[in-house]
């Protein structure tokens, strides 16, 4: 794992510095800001300091376990993986844990004041210690095991799935030294899951003319609540021209509860039946920023709805910029997730949005269908309130939770 920071006037400056040396998937942990210290500090410009990470060639090797070798790791994790420890990816090494200390890790508690210091961690990369006894390396070893099942079990107990738990524990064995102090476990833990989300992609405008946003999903998940959120923050934060449009003619009541939004943000509204009217709302609307399109929920196993879905998303192709959303409610069965998200991934690309994460305690399924998919992750609800209740995805909150930290939004 490689680990890098820029600075820069801007945030923006320091990431297209990050983006330029690393490439495009560079993902970035932390943004700060630093004054400059000194006698003339007060007339010096504030920079800000972006610290990102990339996977290099060994961390993209991943490996899968079956059930059964499972179950014999939850034991002991099998074999001690031969160290193959680089300063790459390892934060920090300390000495080891008082006896209370390893006691509270291992009873669950104390793993959310660790995660509260991960972001220092970030910044720190201290030496090895060697100890003086083959004793102390072996309680070391035996207690940095016990810890990563701990983790491991968090994450079960947070509903990611098995598969991508045991990946996760995998590449972390196989790319660290055996005997790490549980400091480093937990910020290794920490940093392959943000990398594994991956960076957020957020609605941009188009380079030219207005940019069509579908949004698609099951009935019942709140797209039309997201949308009239998303269209808020387009109108009132950004002064961004926007217009509404519904294609779920099946349920009168999605449409009157979209065309009540458009009338209190002020922006033109139109029901649309067929994928000629779309077009038609392209041209009348071309000096527009934004066309945010409402569609009908369908099953996914209708085989007619899915072709009809399809030739609404794809009217526009080659006439305009468009950018397609499935939202998902956290709340749903991660089995009945991979249905509905792999029949629209026959019918078209798309990114994520999951809502009613107010409802849950689990988000483990945020990250089951980010590595299922490989869709980006874009914005996340917890509520009915619009246009307050939805936020951009956040990676390091979302971790920090799937590891046993307390949400403190």
């Amino acid at each position: 794992m490689i680990i890098k920071k820029y600075r820069a006037k801007t945030e923006a400056e320091a990431v297209n510095q990050a983006k330029k040396e690393l490439g495009q998937n560079a993902v970035i942990m932390n943004v700060r800001n630093i004054k400059k210290k000194g006698a003339l500090s007060f007339i010096m410009p504030q920079m800000v300091e972006v610290t990102v990470a990339m996977e290099d060639d060994a961390d993209r090797e991943t490996v899968r376990k079956e059930p059964a070798k499972l179950s014999q790791a939850q034991a002991g994790y099998g074999e001690t993986p031969v160290p193959s420890k680089t300063s790459e990816g390892i934060l920090s090494d300390t000495l080891l844990q008082s006896t209370m200390e390893k006691q509270e890790f291992q009873s669950g508690r104390g793993i959310e004041e660790r995660l509260e210091s991960l972001q220092s961690l970030l910044e720190k990369q201290l030496k090895p210690v060697e100890e003086d006894t083959e004793d102390a390396a072996e309680e070391e070893v035996d207690e940095s095991v016990a810890f990563i099942q701990l983790l491991y079990n968090m994450m079960l107990e947070n509903e990611v799935n098995e598969k991508y738990a045991n990946q996760i524990i995998d590449e972390i064995e196989k790319g660290s030294n055996s005997n790490l102090p549980m400091d480093a476990v937990l910020s290794s833990v920490y940093q392959k899951m943000i990398l594994k989300f991956g960076r957020p992609m957020h609605i941009q405008m188009a380079k030219s003319g207005p940019k069509v946003i579908f949004f698609i999903g099951p009935t019942g998940v709140g797209k039309t609540t997201t949308i009239a959120k998303i269209a808020s923050r387009f109108r009132v934060d950004e002064k961004r021209k926007i217009v509404l449009l519904t294609a779920d003619t099946y349920r009168i009541a999605a449409a009157e509860q979209l065309r009540t939004y458009a009338n209190i943000l002020e922006v033109p509204f139109r029901v649309v039946y067929s994928p000629e009217e779309i077009e038609t709302a392209l041209q009348d609307f071309h000096s527009f920023d934004y066309i945010l399109v409402d569609t009908a929920g369908h099953s996914h196993q209708n085989e007619s709805q899915r072709e009809t879905m399809s030739q609404l998303l794809h009217c526009i192709d080659g006439k305009a910029e468009k950018e397609v959303f499935l939202v998902l409610s956290a709340t749903t069965k991660y089995r009945d997730l991979v249905g509905i998200a792999d029949s629209y991934k026959d019918i078209t690309e798309y990114k994520l949005i999951f809502t009613k994460l107010d409802e849950t305690s689990t988000l483990g399924n945020l990250l089951n269908l980010k590595l299922h998919t490989g869709a980006a992750l874009s914005y996340v609800t917890c509520g009915q309130n619009v246009p307050d209740d939805i936020e951009n995805f956040n990676p390091q909150k979302t971790v920090k939770q799937l590891l046993g930290g307390k949400n403190k939004s």
